[in-house]
């Protein structure tokens, strides 16, 4: 990718970028402008593998019957209509990792030092994030990953992490695009609590509850659909109960989680289920003025707002908010302290 010496004026959030409508920010607008040259503010990166999160992944899916070529003309399609990959039923994105081939000369290198061949990990969705495709290499389902040949750009009000030397890429790609989610459990979470994560057996849920039970006598609950996730969440030592169930079925989880619970029920209940319609059991199974943090991105906040007002239950309901200080380095970090996870997260995403 040759340097281009001409530059389009700064513009740290990007809203140049916005083709249509105008005048919204990009991760609200409906096509971006993904032309070069960049801004004297941004930075192109050469795009090696996206990360799709897992909503939107396992909505592509389905709606492609699980066919890999449909799913590569899938992704294809919705990057050249739009100039990003936002998922237009999920909302969502993900995240990709790159090399830096050009750094804009008005870029904010203090605050964010990086040299151009640096190898990076975007922090902010690929829902905001102007992205172009030339092919698709490979596709990998089970990791939820595209490995591409394209680039991107990234804004100055963006932030990535430096890829770790000690972490294989694919690993630490899986692990930065959750980052958010145990720093924010870090937050959330109080001595002698009991934390109930719906989704546990993703890579967000074990990383959640690992973080949780660090705190001085936390419980740690983790609920799945899927065997095999229970299984492996068995034999996690930093879980202490494991409910095998459907958090679509609101009132059977909340029977399940009362006989583990002996009727005391969870006082943080953290979502990250990639499928929708499980707000009604997260807050049924979260105790008066506990707090539900939803995470996920299937989550339909109106009907988990209207949901609890319907049953009058006095909870705080919460957003996931995937950008924490620190964020980056405290979940790679899990896998450097957790030789289970560190297995775990090898096994299934190098």
């Amino acid at each position: 990718m040759s340097e281009n010496r001409q530059f389009r004026p700064a513009d740290p959030l990007g809203i140049q970028r916005v083709v249509s409508p105008k005048s919204v920010m990009p991760q609200q607008a409906e096509a971006l402008d993904t032309g070069l040259p960049i801004a004297e503010d941004e930075i192109l990166v050469e795009v090696e593998s996206l990360s799709i999160d897992s909503a939107s992944f396992r909505q592509i899916t389905e709606s492609c019957g699980g066919d890999l070529g449909k799913i590569e003309k899938h992704i294809l399609d919705l990057v050249s209509r739009r100039g990003k990959h936002h998922n237009p039923v999920t909302g969502s994105g993900g995240m990709f990792i790159g090399s830096v081939a050009q750094i804009g000369p008005a870029y904010p290198l203090r605050q964010k030092p990086v040299r151009v061949g640096d190898r990076i990990a975007s922090l902010v969705s690929l829902s905001l994030t102007p992205l172009s495709i030339k092919k698709i290499k490979k596709i990998h389902p089970q990791s939820h990953r595209v490995d591409i040949e394209g680039y991107a750009i990234l804004f100055a009000s963006g932030v990535f992490a430096k890829l770790p030397e000690d972490l294989p890429e694919t690993v630490a790609l899986a692990v930065l695009d959750v980052a958010g989610a145990p720093a924010q459990t870090r937050k959330l979470v109080q001595a002698g609590q009991t934390v109930l994560v719906v989704g546990g057996g993703g890579k967000s849920g074990v990383l959640c509850l690992f973080e949780a039970k660090k705190k001085l006598g936390v419980k740690t609950i983790a609920v799945d659909f899927s065997e095999s996730a229970t299984e492996r969440l068995s034999a996690l030592s930093f879980v202490d109960e494991v409910i095998q169930a459907d958090a679509r079925n609101a009132v059977s989880l909340m029977e399940k989680v009362w006989d583990v619970t002996k009727g005391r029920m969870a006082d943080l209940v953290i979502n990250v289920a990639n499928v929708p319609d499980t707000e009604m059991a997260s807050i049924l199974t979260c105790r008066s003025n506990g707090i539900v943090y939803f995470f996920s991105m299937s989550t339909s906040f109106t009907r988990a707002a209207l949901g609890a007002e319907g049953i009058g239950a006095d909870i705080d309901l919460r957003i996931g908010n995937g950008y924490c200080e620190g964020h980056a380095e405290l979940a790679l970090n899990i896998l450097r302290e957790s030789p289970e996870l560190n297995k775990l997260f090898v096994e299934a995403y190098s």
